[in-house]
């Protein structure tokens, strides 16, 4: 019990630097729960298209005007190349449609008339240009077997005006998945630092000279007071990864009670016993309190945003991806990534995020076999 009532009052003084990873972690997370699209419905933006109209305003022509009306929003601007190429080059405008004169009668009369187009190349030309073409393609099937425009038009229009009925077969609720993966993957920078940090001041408390002695002149045996230590700084990562959970079924909601939950837990878990190996082994390493700072910023920030949990996996580089693979935090990651994604949680389904575990605890051990060849070299040198 001394070993323990001296690590409490060791940890005492780290509750500040607790409470701040804590903070950022739920500022974080609300953060992303404001930000996130609770939608699951699809709406397309009508792309911005300036229509130059060199035929008459009829007939095919007028039609092919009101379609591309219908479906975007028409800019005016000055008749100049000038004011479009300025409007193309600000944005203003995404798609220019140029229709040549008589293309209303080439146009019936089978001659296929190009049309010009210039657009800025973003998605909302492309949906632009997918409008124009719909169109033209489908009025050339029709104009070889109908001669009279009108009728020409008619079906075109009722060609056009059919829409396909999508239906949604997944039900996997992918808003509260991205939620919780983020705040996940955000609490593995919260976990590594804050393991590290307060388990490499307590480690060094322990070795400061005064209390060395103290116990070793003390009845307590060595490896009764190593055992303590070494339980005490399990309860502690421990009790951080419970308080971690109960702060993600407030900020995540019901979904830490099912099946995906559960894994988010579980992986978390291991990534804790994780951390803790490697707050150890470094704990072994150093001596100096003045570096902890240091090794947290070069340990838990750099891992952090090597292997994504600040910024998505998918927008990193291929090259920093295979650094991240050397470290813990990248299986970790992949894993809340790769769960996010799973409509059903089965063994099966379930193989690459074992794997991943698999592959952390390959890594505690190692970090534990290296702690342990530290340890004993410092004792022989003491």
């Amino acid at each position: 019990m001394i070993v323990f009532k001296t690590f409490l009052k060791v940890l005492n003084k780290c509750k500040m630097t607790i409470i701040l990873y804590t903070v950022m972690l739920i500022v974080f997370g609300v953060l992303n729960m404001q930000t996130s699209d609770s939608s699951t419905n699809f709406v397309a933006s009508k792309p911005d298209v300036l229509i130059i109209n060199n035929d008459k305003d009829e007939g095919i022509t007028k039609d092919l005007i009101k379609y591309i009306t219908d479906n975007s929003n028409i800019i005016e601007l000055d008749d100049s190349d000038e004011a479009r190429e300025d409007a193309l080059f600000y944005r203003d405008v995404n798609y220019i449609i140029y229709i040549p004169k008589d293309f209303r009668d080439d146009f019936l009369r089978g001659k296929n008339p190009e049309i010009e187009v210039k657009s800025t190349g973003d998605y909302q030309s492309a949906f632009a240009q997918m409008l124009l073409e719909r169109y033209i393609k489908i009025a050339k099937v029709y104009v070889q077997s109908i001669d009279d425009e009108d009728e020409l038009i008619a079906k075109i229009n009722e060609t056009i005006s059919k829409e396909t009925e999508v239906e949604m077969t997944s039900k996997l609720d992918t808003n509260s998945l991205t939620k919780a993966s983020f705040y996940y993957n955000f609490a593995s920078y919260s976990l590594l630092a804050g393991c590290v940090y307060v388990i490499c001041l307590i480690l060094s408390s322990f070795r400061d000279e005064k209390i060395r002695k103290r116990t070793v002149i003390s009845s307590m045996n060595y490896k009764t007071h190593n055992r303590q230590l070494l339980l005490s700084n399990m309860l502690f990562a421990i009790v951080l990864w419970v308080f971690y959970v109960l702060v993600s079924f407030v900020l995540v909601g019901d979904l830490m009670l099912t099946a995906h939950g559960v894994v988010y837990m579980v992986n978390a878990l291991v990534f804790t016993i994780c951390a803790l190996s490697i707050a150890f082994l470094i704990g072994n390493l150093i001596t100096n309190k003045e570096a902890i700072n240091g090794i947290v910023n070069v340990v838990a920030l750099g891992s952090s945003f090597l292997c994504g949990a600040f910024v998505p996996a998918e927008w990193l580089p291929d090259a920093v991806l295979k650094i991240a693979h050397v470290l813990p935090t990248y299986y970790y990651i992949n894993s809340n990534d790769r769960l996010k994604m799973l409509e059903v949680v089965s063994f099966e389904s379930l193989k690459p995020i074992i794997l991943n575990m698999g592959i952390i605890v390959i890594f505690i051990l190692g970090f534990v076999a290296l702690s342990n060849i530290v340890a004993r070299k410092k004792r022989k040198l003491g």
